[in-house]
């Protein structure tokens, strides 16, 4: 598989297979999370490797009910450390880079997860303050996003995508 491949195989996962994934398919996953490109090198991330069904359970509850979340046997948690970035940065670190940084790192998990023949799941939308209390989570680390990995139990059509001509603009 190509690259290009890998990118448009790549789909939204709500239903997992419960055959275990291997914790050295996870390291993979997490070794091109933490090759993601960051602002000044500063690398403000942190993940957090969820296979406690307790604990996966819990955030489905932070997740607005998102009960896929526990089906998969692993769900990454992607947290920013937003004074790393802010050291070199100041507020663009600390509002913007931090972002940035586990965003591209999320990515990378999601491919690298694709390329495995494993389903990701990008989730944003979850109150973080109660998934810093599920996961008793450091004041430093803000969770930006999270994912549940595991083998795909479903195989979505592509989704449309725009044009090209209504995206790009070449200066």
């Amino acid at each position: 598989m190509t690259f290009m491949d890998i990118v448009r195989a790549r789909r939204s996962i709500r239903k997992f297979e419960s055959e275990e994934v291997p914790g050295e398919v996870i390291e993979e996953i997490l070794e091109a999370a933490r090759w993601a490109p960051s602002a000044g090198n500063r690398q403000p991330w942190h993940f957090y490797v969820v296979t406690e069904p307790k604990m996966r359970e819990e955030l489905v509850g932070v997740a607005g009910g998102q009960s896929f979340v526990a089906e998969a046997p692993v769900v990454i948690v992607v947290c920013a450390d937003a004074e790393r970035s802010a050291e070199k940065y100041a507020d663009r670190g600390r509002h913007l880079y931090c972002l940035q940084d586990t965003a591209a790192a999320m990515q990378n998990i999601m491919l690298a997860a694709e390329a495995r023949g494993l389903g990701t799941c990008w989730i944003g939308a979850f109150d973080e303050g109660a998934c810093s209390e599920v996961l008793d989570l450091p004041s430093n680390h803000r969770p930006v996003a999270m994912t549940p990995v595991g083998v795909k139990a479903m195989h979505p059509d592509p989704r449309q995508r725009r044009d090209p001509e209504d995206t790009i603009t070449y200066l």
